[in-house]
């Protein structure tokens, strides 16, 4: 039996922001590592640094203190053209507000990520369209976002988050913009996808029926993980 690989290792991270009334401490002495193939939802009230960390964690952004190591690459004290190339090989984002791209309809939106790491269009297009197919978008190919259900924004969002077959995949919010029907189709599909892909899932959320759905669960309080499973 194989032992299983790490994706993500948070080693006693740290984020600190200047304020006017002096510095604020919104993440704080955060370890944690995430296997490959592992799902981890990240829980807690508005205000616990939840999205901070996800941030962190997909380079978007540096610690104050501490080390990210992402597909084995210390991210923390990369510069942004190199964490910019490792997110555009290994991770895809799925966001509560969808990002969609308005002026373009739902296969370019997909197709685009193909595109920009070399995919010939033709080529990035075939397989855009599988991937909408794959979450029932099959008629929906040349419509914009504004035409387009809240649902079916969404999982255009899935599609080109998995178009590009991420190692990691982390979703902030997913089914927040969601009624609850929705976001139980867009919850089944996350999972599907996930299962079918292999990939690495984190997600923010608070919806205790999503973060119960994956293998961990992890809790943030005032910066501080407390609980970790």
């Amino acid at each position: 039996m194989s032992l299983s690989r790490s994706v993500l290792n948070v080693m006693h991270l740290g984020k600190t922001v200047p304020t006017v009334d002096g510095p604020l401490t919104i993440l704080h002495d955060i370890c944690f590592s995430v296997d490959e193939g592992d799902s981890l939802a990240i829980v807690g009230a508005s205000g616990s640094g939840k999205s901070t960390l996800l941030g962190l964690m997909a380079g978007l952004d540096t610690p104050t203190v501490g080390q990210i190591w992402l597909m084995d690459k210390d991210i923390s004290g990369s510069d942004e053209n190199t964490r910019a190339a490792i997110r555009a090989h290994h991770v895809s984002f799925v966001f509560q507000s969808f990002q969609l791209i308005d002026h373009l309809n739902a296969l370019e939106n997909v197709q685009l990520p193909l595109e920009l790491v070399g995919m010939p269009r033709a080529e990035a297009a075939a397989k855009a369209q599988v991937w909408l197919e794959k979450v029932g978008l099959k008629d929906r190919l040349k419509h914009r976002p504004k035409t387009l259900s809240g649902g079916e924004q969404q999982r255009v969002a899935l599609a080109r988050a998995f178009v590009t077959e991420p190692d990691i995949l982390f979703a902030d919010e997913p089914t927040g913009s969601l009624d609850e029907q929705n976001g139980q189709k867009i919850i089944d599909l996350l999972f599907q996808l996930n299962q079918d892909m292999g990939s690495t899932l984190v997600l923010v959320t608070h919806d205790t029926a999503l973060a119960k759905r994956c293998k961990r669960q992890m809790v943030l309080n005032a910066g501080q993980l407390i609980l970790a499973t």
